[in-house]
């Protein structure tokens, strides 16, 4: 037997150009322990579930069965990280809910990075309605990719971020991500810097070229796809991608959302795809995603959904210090939390965290950067909320 080397390579951009900086940061959370922390999760009970309607049911924690001083605790973390809104529900009911620097339920941001879980779920859902087939050669969609160097790129590489394609930080976090007019042609325009599938990148323009793909896939802009297939059928009324300057939808970052939208997008994970009486999206697909790792370089990734598996894991915040070696670590991305726990994650803290065993999901928006001075609010105090608060 033959073993394949997986190099692995994440620089986190300066700031501004960083939209990854966030997605795995390693800041701590809590000192405190939980002599209940639990490792390992069970499925949620089908007969727990309930759908929010317009309006979202509430409940007290302690009937929910959480330790209200135990969210207050977190809360407080995520007010003082800069946070707009933190949400915790729990079988479809909101359990607490805060909102910061004049926003409301309905005030709509910037998701960042955590759009690309949204690219993932779309794409799961042109595969089941047959448009396309993530072992596809991405050439199939992009011709300009046919017989060159790329040719052999396929749709998985793209979503498990080791497509090979070429990655540098100013490329990707400005010439792409802010200077290109038509990001998906500045994307498809650059060149192959390693075979597909033998080095782990967190690269945006290699995913923003799934806009194309998508589009030929489809036959629609991916955006009204993102619609009518996803964003409509569960509600999310506030939600919606943008495009760019070109008209192109923005598949690496983009989605304008709330925080109980996007709770309702972590909601319908939780339930397999499912929302009411509608598969939405393949329960296959929402386990392929996010049940396992991907690819060998990064155990902490899916399909563009960042995961609690253990093993190596990439951490984008060591690698912009330039720490040698300590790009990769060998571990998990939140300690203690259950392996089966995952999050959509986006620049300066975007969150959706869903968590099986305990049917919850929690989101925190925020701004771009923290405030000067303050500690960013990370994955580990999301899952803080299952492995601190939660008493039952």
């Amino acid at each position: 037997m033959t073993t394949r080397t997986i190099r692995v390579r994440v620089v986190a951009g300066v700031a501004v150009f960083g939209l990854i900086a966030a997605a795995c940061s390693s800041s701590s959370s809590s000192t405190s322990k939980s002599s209940t922390t639990r490792t390992t999760t069970a499925a949620a009970k089908p007969a727990a579930v309930v759908y929010p309607g317009t309006q979202w049911d509430h409940v007290d924690a302690a009937s929910a069965g959480f330790d209200q001083a135990g969210l207050d605790e977190i809360a407080t973390r995520a007010k003082k990280g800069g946070s707009n809104c933190f949400l915790v529900s729990r079988r479809g009911k909101i359990v607490d809910e805060q909102y910061w620097n004049n926003t409301t339920p309905d005030s709509a941001q910037e998701v960042f990075s955590a759009t690309k879980s949204y690219t993932s779920t779309l794409v799961g859902i042109a595969q089941h309605d047959g448009k396309l087939d993530i072992a596809d050669k991405a050439s199939k969609y992009i011709p300009q990719w046919a017989g060159g160097p790329s040719a052999d790129v396929t749709l998985k590489n793209l979503l498990q971020m080791d497509s090979g394609r070429h990655w540098d930080v100013k490329t990707d976090y400005l010439d792409m991500a802010v200077t290109a007019k038509d990001k998906t042609a500045f994307s498809i325009a650059l060149g192959q810097d390693a075979p597909p599938g033998t080095k782990w990148v967190y690269n945006n323009a290699a995913l923003q070229t799934m806009a194309t793909v998508l589009q030929q896939a489809t036959g629609e802009d991916p955006a009204t796809f993102a619609q009518d297939k996803l964003l409509g059928p569960i509600g999310m009324a506030q939600s919606r991608m943008i495009k760019d300057a070109s008209g192109g939808t923005l598949m690496f970052m983009g989605l304008q959302s709330t925080c109980r939208d996007m709770a309702r997008y972590g909601y319908l994970m939780l339930n397999n795809g499912k929302w009411k009486n509608t598969q939405v999206v393949p329960a296959a697909w929402v386990h392929d995603a996010t049940g396992h790792s991907s690819q060998p370089g990064n155990a902490g990734y899916g399909y563009l959904w960042w995961l609690n598996r253990k093993g190596p894991i990439v951490d984008p915040l060591l690698a912009a210090v330039g720490k040698p070696g300590s790009e990769v670590t060998i571990g998990q991305m939140a300690p203690g939390a259950p392996a089966d726990m995952y999050w959509a994650i986006g620049l300066g803290g975007q969150f959706i965290q869903v968590d099986p065993g305990s049917a919850t999901v929690v989101v925190r928006l925020g701004p771009a950067r923290a405030p000067d001075g303050a500690r960013e609010f990370s994955q580990r105090d999301t899952a803080d909320v299952v492995t601190q608060a939660l008493t039952k």
